[in-house]
């Protein structure tokens, strides 16, 4: 058998190994025995050289004119094209969701690369008048400086993207801090900003935990932004650390998303969308669908196709073409749902599918579960309060859309929810009451796009987006200007 392959640092624009010389191996969940590297075990030290790295490049990258940064990652959005099937094979053995999907994911990079890649000459801001005499006003977008990125492991490639390219066409500079489980997939993505030209230091990798590479990275007193996408637990300890030295923060963090079924809905159309968003990414997106609120005219009916489709998913290794959902990411996420799903037993909840390890030749060496159907369940329910982060659905029952409404935004989160319905007044009605950051009308609660804003309510952020045109309002500052030609003093208000 051929050695691992080992995978280094990014600093500085080369590719070195930890200062402590130490890695950690990186396995695919559908089959541990399958070591897909080694990466670095990285420690503060190497947060040290990476923001040195990052430090110095700013100088230069600030005053790079941004349709030039923009052709960079135009260049960038054409190499992740050319290695699509490349990388997302790579992601289906190191992360574990089907094919089909991380295709998907790094088409989402090469989508946000494209659209930042436009944003260097977009770059707008606004001139106006003056309310004094011989005087000219204008806004203009300056960079932060150092950014901080910590990314999860559910999207390897396309959250990365989400906050390097915004990040760099506003002329910042980054330090990436990758999940420990999915290092490979920003392995990738820095490759190809490599390749495409991007200046030494201007984009800086270093593997590693949280606490040995996420924590020094956030202290640093030269990072001045922080963005981070987990969970609210992490994420409000984030909050609080960059708090203390005024960091601007983005967060990014859990879900308790619904999708309310009415009596007029689409029934075999709503049935599509929960099985997509309940057991995509084997429920493993912090926008998945893990309670549907169902009318209770329609309620039989819909769980009798719900829990046949369910119970009709082929489970099994992402490469295979013909199964529809893959492993947990490790095995310490297997074990969270196990503990739910007899929280959902022990509370009254009616499992009617699922709720087990899959076991035989074909599951054993890989971190499987049976997706997973809890019916009959009180909203209060902590199956129906918590993020479990695996293929397990809540199904309450409900006896009107006010109802409906009061189900869904009875949660502490406020990331994405959805009706389905025929009536155009619903939709419209629960479009203005769902307090979430995402919506949809007849499709499920995932599918985000990346010319739209990406974020939730409550505590699912706190206040920023992503994607779109709204990133760049936090990976920037806005300055305003004042040019007075009047040759003389003028006191604003004073002398208006």
């Amino acid at each position: 058998m051929a050695p691992a392959k080992i995978y280094s640092n990014f600093i500085n624009g080369e590719w070195l190994s930890s200062a402590s010389g130490r890695t950690f191996e990186n396995v695919n969940p559908a089959n541990r025995n399958e070591l897909i590297g080694l990466f670095q075990k990285s420690d503060a030290q190497d947060v040290e050289n990476a923001v040195a790295a990052a430090k110095q490049a700013y100088k230069s990258w600030k005053n790079t004119p941004p349709p030039k940064r923009g052709e960079i990652l135009y260049r960038t959005a054409l190499l992740l094209q050319e290695n699509k099937e490349e990388f997302a094979e790579a992601m289906t053995r190191e992360m574990g969701k089907v094919l089909e999907e991380t295709r998907g994911d790094v088409q989402e990079a090469i989508d946000m690369t494209f659209y930042m890649a436009g944003e260097g000459r977009r770059q707008f801001g606004q001139t106006t008048t003056s309310e004094l005499p011989n005087k000219f006003c204008m806004t203009v977008r300056s960079p932060i400086g150092l950014c901080g990125l910590i990314t999860p492991w559910n999207f390897p490639i396309a959250i990365p993207s989400w906050k390097i390219m915004p990040a760099l066409i506003c002329g910042n500079t980054v330090v990436l801090k990758p999940a420990t489980d999915t290092p490979l997939s920003s392995y990738n993505l820095v490759k190809v900003l490599e390749e495409a030209g991007l200046p030494r230091g201007v984009v800086n990798m270093v593997t590693g935990t949280g606490g040995d590479v996420g924590t020094p990275l956030i202290l640093h007193n030269d990072v001045r932004a922080v963005s981070f996408t987990g969970s609210s637990e992490i994420g409000r300890k984030v909050s609080q650390a960059c708090a203390a030295s005024f960091k601007h923060c983005c967060l990014e963090m859990g879900g308790k998303n619904v999708i309310m079924v009415l009596e007029d809905a689409n029934l075999d159309l709503a049935v599509e969308g929960a099985l997509w968003g309940g057991f995509g990414t084997t429920g493993q997106r912090c926008t998945a669908t893990s309670r549907v609120v169902v009318h209770k005219s329609v309620y039989k009916d819909f769980m009798d196709r719900f829990v046949a489709r369910t119970r009709a998913l082929k489970v099994g290794d992402g490469l295979d073409a013909a199964v529809q959902v893959g492993p947990l990411i490790n095995e310490a996420q297997r074990q969270t749902v196990e503990t739910y799903v007899e929280v959902g037993k022990n509370e009254g909840a009616k499992l009617l599918c699922g709720g087990e390890r899959l076991t035989g030749k074909e599951y054993d060496n890989g971190w499987f579960y049976a997706p997973t159907i809890f019916g009959d369940c009180d909203p209060n329910m902590r199956i129906a309060q918590e993020e479990i982060f695996g293929p397990v659905v809540s199904v309450i029952p409900c006896d009107s859309l006010g109802q409906a409404m009061e189900i869904g935004n009875g949660v502490v989160y406020g990331l994405s929810s959805s009706i389905y319905t025929r009536n155009v007044n619903n939709a419209f009605t629960a479009m203005r009451e769902m307090e979430t950051g995402l919506f949809y009308v007849n499709a499920p609660t995932i599918g985000a796009e990346t010319h739209l804003p990406f974020g939730g309510t409550k505590q699912t952020g706190n206040g920023h987006r992503e994607a779109s045109v709204a990133a760049l309002d936090f990976y920037s500052e806005w300055k305003s200007i004042y040019v007075d030609y009047s040759d003389k003093l003028q006191r604003a208000q004073i002398d208006t």
